[in-house]
């Protein structure tokens, strides 16, 4: 092997190592390892239609050719998306910094304390601009926080309401446009009305159970809702209300008017507009709704020593517990994006972020003035940042010339033109911007410069804030760039990323976020473009981007890709409001029954219920895969009302099941579609692919199989492939997309979902080539396989294929040594941090169980260290076993080891600080310390705190 070429960089093991984990195996070569594993009648019968893989240098070179033909003008289009200066030490710290990036969702608390914190920052920031009591840790953007919040509150009605048939919700007609697409995508499987219409004219009926409007509206008008809210709340109507964290800088917060849920972005906290995402959209409620709220939440709580630490609280994997009766299939947020906007909020302060807002606004008045001046006809609503100027077709012709020659882009509707000001709109910009309206007017234009913009607030006495915001002391201790590039580094430092070691985690694929892929996202002619921007200005990223769709098509073998959805989640979601619509334009509406096996992602049954579908369980047989009487006897059983299987592939026990062509069947047979869940894609990719195993629809989770990184819990991108007869149902979207008849409606807020880092994908697939990718897989399962040959001696391996392999994960079944010693597998998850690791996927899919997937990535070298850890705490077990350690105070207990626990002159167990600290060699010389003994999640439900506690010093 090469050394130099990029599949040489990203797969782990060399030639070398690739043999001697082979003769570990038992296999000759790595095709026969893939014969015993994969089923040969799933298999490709040649290699995948994709050009050969590029060097970095290489594909560096080209994609800024690519980039060179997106035309960077400056963009006043504002609707939700807005120029903003993302500070550079958070750009060069948060944003490219592995150390953040490639961190995963703090479902283990121990070694997440670092982005737990910033985390929490972002919910206080939030709960403190919009006035409310609760917030969550992020959502995936504004229209779906929005579709969020309605179907909240029509699942917290209560039953009489519920029983009454109390299922109208009201939209006011000045809220987002892509805003209400992504709420009719969500009302209409749940069998929610919308009634859209003027705020002003809402007749409040007891039919109504929620109304939603937007503050500052849609054109920037600033209203009063003050009573109208109060009259809602008097007929028994929820207001949710949408909104804008920079105009509640300045603005009187919702939540001191008395919304019940307030919902937005934080992309204008420090957050590139890259073509519509990814973004950390917010939501904020009641203390009422803290069972019901969306997402993760953080939460303060305590560890086993008493000292303060952080977890995710409450129901923030419900959706895996209650599964069909979860309240979301919310799994992804944008915790990177979260963290960047909540450490925006930190360097500036509340003092900062109220200058900020006031420099926008009094750009914005500048300009509304010199318009009017002018003599156009300009809107006279208060505003924050954004008004129109009424005109008609002809003039808005003429001005658009102007524009493109200026290099501008406006909002342009039938009758009226829109103008949004934002933070990185200069006296230039400004001046371009109002040269264009002069000479429209033959009028003299006089240049301004900062000194012309003076912040007046002429706000009306109902909009003008009072209250305070961000007074908590992490808000005013580092706005020097010193002291924010320490900050951030202490809590970087707190955390295991791949930086520090594999991240085991089955159904998760860890994989290698190569710099090269990653690089490009910060480039302005991919970052600084608005999603709304006018096609041709835009031929880059649509080349791009079409490319994307037809090399994931061609990986799937399926014939259309939307890229639209921006989660794993939200992509299972769109897949079956695909399947059905296609069923309902079949004339088949009654078709609502899907079978998920028992085996199954929480999130799969969680969005076959959002898509308005039953859930009917199929059982699992004693090897792990599906039982196909079951499935056959509950498909003939539903087969009048049979929509979709759900399937993963391989299976979520880790194994290419043989029926697997029978299944997908037998649901073909009777008239149903076949779902598959791309989490295992992993295991695919050059081998076999959905298509070929009879599928109709498959998500892709970009953030696992196609290296877009973690980020600390999102973002993530969860496009879906479909058979060429539903393309046609494919999303489509109101504002940026032309729309079929049979298009669905848009699920996510921009038509290209978290397009930026869609160039991370487009970058793993062009690098590795068709040859690389079909390597990357065999590496996977020889990398699984070379663990499970190391470990079954002592671990049980629960579930394999019928050669004794497994794909590219497995689950090690820990139930044995509870019954022998009282260990649970949770013990030995946190006694794997005390070794410097990440804990496998903990219980899941089968209780008291580690499920570990290594991917290809992880070297040979890498992959021994984690087995000499697990081997080594197989024999702390069996001490525990044999009563050589005490079974309630032993080492696997007290897990993790704290340096202030081991360093203590209070150390009274039965073993010594070397074996708690340093049980294997290389720790001595790269020893990751947990910064919190095991955290008590039970005493955090108890004592629910969601933003920063009050305390003397804060770190």
């Amino acid at each position: 092997m090469v050394r130099e070429t990029f599949t040489s960089r990203h797969i782990g093991p060399n030639e070398n190592d690739q043999k001697e984990m082979l003769k570990a195996i038992g296999c000759a070569s790595i095709d026969e390892l893939i014969e015993k594993t994969v089923p040969a009648s799933i298999r490709l019968k040649g290699k995948l239609n994709l050009p050969k893989g590029q060097s970095e240098y290489e594909y560096l070179n080209d994609l800024k050719k690519l980039a060179a033909k997106n035309k960077l003008f400056k963009s006043f289009i504002g609707m939700g998306y807005y120029g903003t200066i993302t500070p550079p030490v958070i750009q060069r710290n948060v944003l490219e910094n592995p150390g953040w990036y490639t961190a995963y969702t703090p479902y283990q608390a121990e070694i997440s304390q670092g982005r737990l914190e910033a985390l929490l920052n972002f919910q206080t920031m939030v709960m403190d601009f919009t006035g409310m009591e609760m917030a969550n840790a992020s959502l995936l953007d504004e229209a779906t926080a929005a579709a969020e919040a309605m179907s909240m509150l029509f699942a917290a009605r209560d039953r009489k309401k519920a029983k009454a048939g109390q299922n109208k919700f009201f939209v006011d007609e000045n809220v987002f446009p892509h805003t209400i697409d992504v709420l009719k995508s969500r009302a209409t499987p749940l069998e929610i009305e919308l009634v859209f219409g003027s705020w002003k004219d809402f007749d409040k009926s007891e039919s109504y159970y929620g109304a939603l409007i937007q503050y500052p509206n849609q054109y920037g008008e600033i209203e009063d809702y003050r009573q109208w809210t109060e009259e809602c709340h008097n007929n028994g109507i929820k207001v949710v209300v949408a909104s804008d964290l920079m105009a509640l800088a300045l603005l009187t917060p919702p939540g001191e008017w008395g919304a019940d849920v307030v919902v937005g972005s934080a992309q204008r906290f420090g957050v590139p507009m890259g073509y519509g995402g990814p973004h950390a959209a917010f939501f904020a409620t009641k203390d009422e709704f803290k069972r019901q709220l969306p997402g993760r939440i953080i939460g303060v709580s305590q560890d086993k020593a008493g000292n303060r630490a952080l977890r995710m609280a409450l129901q923030t994997r419900e959706q895996h517990i209650k599964r069909d009766r979860a309240t979301s299939n919310i799994c992804t947020a944008q915790a990177l994006l979260a963290t960047m906007a909540s450490m925006y909020a930190v360097y500036h302060g509340a003092e900062g972020l109220e200058k900020i807002a006031q420099f926008i606004n009094a750009k914005a008045s500048k300009v509304h003035g010199e318009l009017k001046r002018l003599g156009y006809d300009v809107s006279e609503a208060p505003f924050f940042d954004t008004f129109y100027v009424r005109m008609d077709a002809a003039e808005q012709l003429a001005l658009r010339d102007f524009c493109i020659a200026e290099e501008i882009n406006l909002r342009h509707e039938e009758d009226r033109v829109c103008i949004s000001i934002d933070e990185a709109t200069t006296p230039n910009d400004i001046n371009r911007l109002v040269r264009g309206f002069a000479n429209l007017a033959t009028q003299d234009h006089v240049e301004l410069g900062n000194e012309d913009f003076v912040f007046e607030n002429n706000f009306p006495a109902f909009a003008k804030r009072s209250s305070k915001y961000l007074q908590h002391p992490v808000f005013s201790k580092y706005h020097s760039e010193t002291e924010m590039m320490r900050y951030l580094k202490r809590l970087e430092n707190k955390d295991i990323s791949l930086t520090h070691s594999m991240i085991p985690l089955g159904s998760c694929t860890m994989k290698l976020n190569a710099a090269s892929e990653l690089l490009p996202i910060t480039w302005p002619e991919f970052a600084s473009v608005h999603p709304f921007t006018p096609a041709e200005q835009v031929m880059g990223y649509a080349e791009l981007l079409d490319t994307l769709s037809t090399w994931l098509a061609e990986v799937t073998g399926f014939h259309s890709v939307s890229l639209q959805p921006n989660s794993g989640a939200q992509g299972e979601y769109a897949g079956l409001m695909v399947i059905r619509a296609y069923h309902e334009h079949n004339g088949d509406k009654h078709r609502n029954i899907v079978l998920i096996p028992a085996s199954a992602h929480g999130t799969n049954p969680a969005s076959a219920v959002m898509a308005g579908m039953k859930v009917v369980v199929v059982k699992c047989d004693e090897n792990g895969n599906i039982d196909t009487t079951d499935l056959r006897a509950k498909a003939e059983q539903h087969s009048e009302n049979l929509s979709a299987l759900m399937v993963t592939y391989p299976s979520t026990h880790g194994v290419f099941e043989e029926d697997i062509l029978e299944i997908t069947e037998i649901i073909h047979q009777h008239g149903g579609q076949v779902y598959m869940d791309g989490a295992n894609m992993n295991a695919q990719v050059g081998i076999t692919n959905p298509g070929i195993i009879g599928a109709d629809v498959c998500h892709l989770n970009l953030h696992k199989t196609f290296a877009i990184p973690h980020g600390g819990g999102g973002p993530g991108m969860g496009p879906i492939g479909v058979a060429e007869h539903l393309t046609p149902f494919l999303p489509g979207h109101s504002v940026a997309l032309t729309n079929e008849e049979t298009n669905i409606n848009a699920v996510s807020a921009a038509q290209y979902g978290s397009a930026l880092i869609l160039i991370i994908s487009y970058g793993y697939l062009k690098m590795l080539g068709r040859d690389g990718l079909e390597e990357a897989t065999k590496h996977a399962i020889l990398n699984a396989n070379y663990i499970k040959a190391r470990l079954q001696e002592k671990y049980p391996v629960l579930y394999q294929g019928k050669n004794g392999t497994v794909a590219h994960e497995m689950i090690v079944d820990l139930r044995g040594f509870k019954e022998r010693g009282g260990i649970e597998a949770e013990d030995l998850a946190k006694r794997l941090i005390d070794f410097g690791f990440h804990a496998p996927t903990l219980s899941f899919p089968v209780a008291g169980t580690v499920m570990i997937e290594p991917t290809e990535s992880e070297s040979k070298e890498e992959l021994d260290r984690f087995c000499d850890a697990m081997l080594c705490i197989h024999q702390e077990m069996e001490e525990v076993i044999l009563g050589i350690q005490d079974r309630d105070d032993n080492v696997l207990k007290n897990a993790p080891h704290t340096l202030n626990h081991v360093c203590s002159s209070d150390w009274n167990h039965g073993y010594d600080r070397e074996k708690a600290a340093f049980a294997l060699p290389y720790l001595k010389e790269t020893k990751y310390w947990s910064p919190t003994a095991r955290v008590d999640n039970a005493f955090g439900d108890r004592n629910l705190i969601c933003s920063c506690p009050p305390l003397e010093e804060y770190m």
